[in-house]
């Protein structure tokens, strides 16, 4: 498995306040970007794998909807984030 729990809470620690601060929008986006890049390589190598391609839509658009409301209310906590994840935008 690719996402274990000891990920999971290193991505948490890292971008959250804590381990358990799953509800912070930099550490769902971060843990988003992660998954995003896993299917990304995934899906190509993988062409017809259809499923994978549709969740990984899913997931982009749910990242982008996290940073949209990021960008709305606080623009500086934004912009950081995305130089931190290294995202174009």
């Amino acid at each position: 498995m690719y996402l274990t729990s000891e990920i999971k809470k290193e991505i948490f620690k890292e971008y959250g306040k804590s381990e358990s601060d799953t509800g912070n929008i930099d550490a769902q986006v971060a843990l988003f970007t992660y998954r995003i890049k896993h299917l990304t390589e995934h899906a190509k190598q993988n062409k017809k794998d259809l499923v994978t391609e549709r969740s990984l839509v899913q997931l982009v658009g749910k990242r982008r909807r996290l940073l949209d409301y990021l960008k709305e209310t606080d623009i500086e906590r934004y912009r950081a984030l995305i130089k931190k994840l290294n995202l174009r935008k």
